[in-house]
């Protein structure tokens, strides 16, 4: 992550009390939940999906869609809600997401993505929390 100051901050010591120990490893560590692990993944219903960091909402039941990757795919953010950076690790160079509110790490963007956008923000479901649309 870069030296940027987010509006969220916090110590190492806070995100370790506030996330969970793999929401850690993926949000604050740069790690990847295993492929299809996730419920959200799987969520149909309407309503929004949130930084589980800090609550940003990053994006809308209906930008989702399936992938087949085994992670939840996204093909347009909220305005203004993520960020992204270059990602040279693992051999490859790669878009990666992070929320721009707080800086956790969310996942990666790929230009293969349907229409409009073309784009597939693929997101780890544990760096989310999900708000069902109140009816």
């Amino acid at each position: 992550m870069d030296a940027r100051i987010f509006p969220v901050t916090h110590t190492d010591a806070e995100w370790r009390k506030l996330l969970t120990p793999e929401q850690y490893d993926v949000m604050r560590g740069h790690g990847t939940e295993r492929p299809g692990s996730c419920a959200l993944n799987y969520e149909k219903r309407s309503g929004t999906f949130t930084c589980a960091g800090c609550g940003q909402k990053l994006f809308v039941s209906g930008t989702k869609f399936e992938s087949g990757t085994g992670w939840p795919s996204f093909n347009d953010p909220e305005a203004g809600s993520v960020e992204t950076t270059t990602d040279n690790t693992h051999g490859m160079v790669r878009t990666e997401v992070h929320c721009g509110r707080c800086g956790s790490h969310l996942g990666h963007v790929f230009d293969d993505g349907p229409p409009p956008t073309h784009l597939r923000y693929c997101i780890n479901g544990v760096a989310m929390n999900f708000e069902p649309e109140k009816k």
